[in-house]
């Protein structure tokens, strides 16, 4: 039987695998716009999601530190852009520029969250950030006076899309007959950097520091005990992940052309977090699904509920919202009841999980 597996890893049949999906890649925006324009974006949105997800996973699932702020640095990024991309303070910086400012930025937020929260762990640690969160949310709310920094609740209009010379992003092009409509120019910059953001975390799960955070995780007692300097890990965890928070936020800037400290409230955290929770924490593919699943199924259900609703009973009974929230929470649920490690959780949480279980079963038997 394990002779039938043989086949499928070999190196010709992956190769065709990654050129399937390298093809279906590069055709998905054009399929999408035939339904709606709407769809591409949606599909923006999701990438921006996954980036944000594998960002919290270096603080989450490998490092094992629990935060619910980390929407924080997604704000601090989109910011950094919209004040030198902007008329507000009359800056208009590149964006290869402003981009990596954004992520240093957010960095720089990182290690200030994670100083002082260096000995908390579990509820205490989910606090703190959660609190941290919210205080990046209400200074952008209220910095607009005496002096005008982020304009408030009414936040910032006319940022700028990205440019290379007098190619924008923003722009409807038409190339050998195929139309590029913003949204999709958007679509393959946005998978490029994805593209870059999975390589990086994959080298970084297999390195030397990737297996210190795993150290950390499971038990930061031993870990000092072995020579791994749990502090500088931490807050190097922080650090990166917040960088990658900050180049997301840059890139929803340039995309919305408007941002408001209300883009960025608790829920986006909670939800950000779900779906690493979801997809399984520590395992890269795993929270790129939850992200998708995440992203993509309350869509589908905001444009099918109502329809479904009108043709079955001629009137809306119950608010597609409501129902998409309810769906919501009942997976959530269930995974935690039968797949608390996620659906493709890391080999070792799955170890880990059948471990604790096994004497918990033999007790009952």
């Amino acid at each position: 039987m394990p002779h039938a597996l043989v086949p499928l890893k070999h190196p010709a049949i992956a190769k065709a695998g990654v050129i399937l999906v390298a093809i279906t890649l590069a055709l998905l925006p054009f399929a999408l716009a035939n339904i709606g324009t709407a769809w591409v974006r949606i599909t923006n949105l999701a990438i921006l999601y996954i980036l944000l997800s594998l960002g919290l996973n270096i603080v989450v699932g490998f490092a094992g530190l629990l935060d619910l702020g980390y929407i924080a640095f997604y704000a601090v990024g989109a910011y950094v852009y919209a004040l030198l991309a902007s008329a507000h303070f009359d800056l208009h910086l590149p964006f290869w520029v402003i981009l990596p400012i954004g992520a240093l930025v957010a960095c720089v937020f990182g290690v200030l969250l994670g100083t002082p929260t260096l000995k908390l762990r579990g509820d205490y640690l989910a606090i703190v950030t959660l609190g941290f969160g919210e205080i990046i949310r209400i200074f952008l709310n209220n910095l607009s006076r005496p002096v005008n920094i982020t304009n408030g609740a009414m936040g910032i209009t006319g940022i700028d899309p990205f440019r290379f010379g007098t190619f924008s992003f923003a722009r409807t092009d038409t190339v050998a007959g195929l139309t590029f409509s913003g949204p999709i120019k958007y679509y393959y910059l946005l998978l490029v950097v994805l593209l870059i953001v999975i390589v990086i975390n994959l080298r970084l799960q297999d390195s030397r520091i990737g297996r210190a955070w795993e150290a950390i995780r499971e038990d930061e007692v031993a870990a000092r005990a072995m020579g791994i300097n749990t502090r500088n890990m931490k807050l190097l965890a922080f650090a990166m992940g917040a960088s990658f928070g900050g180049i997301a936020g840059g890139m929803f800037s340039a995309i919305q052309g408007f941002i408001s400290p209300e883009s960025f409230v608790l829920v986006e955290s909670v939800n950000v977090l779900a779906m690493v929770v979801l997809g399984g924490m520590g395992n890269i593919f795993g929270v790129i699904l939850g992200a998708l699943l995440l992203s993509f199924v309350p869509e589908v259900l905001r444009y099918t509920v109502g329809p479904a609703q009108m043709a079955l009973f001629g009137r809306m009974i119950i608010d597609p919202e409501v129902i998409r929230m309810l769906l919501f929470g009942i997976t959530l649920v269930g995974m935690m009841l039968f797949r608390p490690a996620g659906i493709l959780p890391s080999a070792l949480r799955k170890r880990e999980l059948e471990t604790a279980a096994a004497p918990a079963a033999t007790a009952a038997a």
